[in-house]
């Protein structure tokens, strides 16, 4: 596998898929199944993935927020409405 290949581009993964190469990751690295240079790899490519994940996750709590604050922003308008 070419290493451009290998280091997909992590943005066009959504959180699941994230974890899930994030778990596999971590299992191999604690388990000794790859050489120290390919570990050091693989630990930024998780350091990357771990960013990425953040990103979503805060993405999803502003959008949760906005929604809550626009239902609230709903019911204070038919508060006064009544």
């Amino acid at each position: 596998m070419a290493k451009n290949e290998k280091k997909t581009d992590i943005s066009n993964l959504n959180f699941e898929q994230a974890i899930k190469e994030l778990t596999g990751i971590v299992n191999k690295i604690e388990q000794g199944e790859v050489p120290l240079q390919e570990s050091l790899e693989q630990y930024e490519r998780g350091m990357s993935l771990i960013q990425h994940c953040r990103t979503i996750l805060k993405k999803a709590e502003e959008r949760i927020e906005k929604i809550s604050q626009e239902s609230q922003d709903r019911s204070q308008e038919t508060e006064e409405s009544v």
